[in-house]
């Protein structure tokens, strides 16, 4: 046992959870440690996240299934192998660190680098592990290095796959209805894929281009935050998504190739591993945390700070700044309460 008391958790202030960061939610995880309500609501998160990372993979797997059986996706294809990185006691920098280090091994041994000097980052993990806290990371370490850091999402790809499914319905089926089966038809799908081309535009920015059914080169930057995700794309996409995994998996390793053949160019492409595997590269990564328990902590956390914030903010302003932090830990608290009311 040792002689020394433990160190007392860090003092949660209104300038800490501000932050809404890594540092904020692990002070959280800190200060409810031994808080059974807090452990009620860590549990319920952390099941509910991994039965939902399961259901994602199984569907997407169906999905990549068929692109297999109707030869969009080779079933023989073999992906460089994948690096783990536990991040159990890490911080997002310390993370980023890790996979920069492997970045600058390969760079240095020519086995990373295009002939141009590009690269291509591919990361996986399940939700909690830091994915995303980790590429924003990740991105300013290599601006400090002069790199160029593009991120790529498959979001926009599916949704603009889904707007010309939508509106080959609408302008050939007597209804004007959605009808999977006669818009997701192979021709139908191989000619959609031909409407999208990946390139520079305006302003020599990458983006994607659509030509055809009435879209007379429009940009996916013009209408990601509008006509993309009108009701009608919106409703129609988990349906498309699974019929056409294969033909955007095949845009997308393709558009990663043109952007890191640019020298300089790192491009950050975080997913789930059945659809980056067909990207090349062999700086893979694979965020995993040893005590899995963490998963449904974090999340907690993160929904308490973010609660417990937004009642602040909606709340008078007039707190005495020698009584902010006890303002803090009563949301924190009356957040608590509340969620672990709503799951019994």
């Amino acid at each position: 046992m040792s002689p020394f008391p433990p160190p007392s958790p860090p003092q949660m202030t209104l300038e800490l959870l501000k932050q809404q960061n890594a540092t904020t939610s692990n002070a959280i995880l800190e200060t409810f440690a031994s808080n059974p309500s807090f452990r009620q609501l860590a549990e319920y998160e952390g099941t509910l996240t991994v039965n939902r990372d399961r259901e994602d993979e199984d569907k997407l797997q169906v999905g990549i299934d068929y692109a297999k059986s109707k030869g969009v996706l080779d079933p023989h294809y073999i992906p460089e192998p994948y690096v783990q990185i536990d991040v159990l006691g890490k911080t997002p920098q310390d993370v980023a660190q890790l996979m920069l280090d492997r970045v600058n091994e390969n760079s240095d041994s020519n086995s990373s680098s295009s002939s141009s000097g590009g690269s291509v980052i591919v990361l996986c993990g399940l939700s909690g592990t830091g994915k995303g806290t980790t590429v924003e990371v990740l991105k300013h370490k290599l601006i400090a290095q002069q790199k160029v850091p593009v991120s790529w999402s498959n979001g926009n790809v599916f949704r603009s796959v889904t707007l010309l499914a939508t509106t080959w319905c609408e302008q050939k089926c007597h209804d004007h209805q959605f009808d999977k089966d006669k818009a997701l038809t192979a021709a139908n799908l191989q000619s959609f894929m031909k409407m999208l081309s990946f390139g520079k535009f305006n302003n020599n920015q990458w983006d994607i281009q659509i030509t055809g059914l009435g879209y007379d080169k429009v940009l996916v930057s013009d209408i990601q935050n509008t006509l993309l995700k009108s009701p009608q794309v919106s409703k129609h996409i988990p349906t498309v998504a699974q019929m056409t995994q294969g033909e955007v998996v095949m845009f997308a390793a393709d558009a990663v190739q043109q952007m890191s053949a640019e020298e300089g160019v790192v491009v950050l492409l975080e997913g789930r591993e059945q659809t980056v595997n067909y990207v090349r590269t062999p700086l893979r990564f694979t965020l995993m945390l040893s005590d899995e328990s963490l998963i449904g902590k974090r999340r907690a956390a993160q929904r308490l700070m973010a609660a417990a914030l937004d009642d602040i903010v909606s709340s008078s302003n007039d707190t005495p700044p020698k009584e902010e932090d006890k303002v803090v830990r009563e949301a924190l608290e009356s957040a608590l309460v509340q969620m672990v009311k709503d799951i019994e």
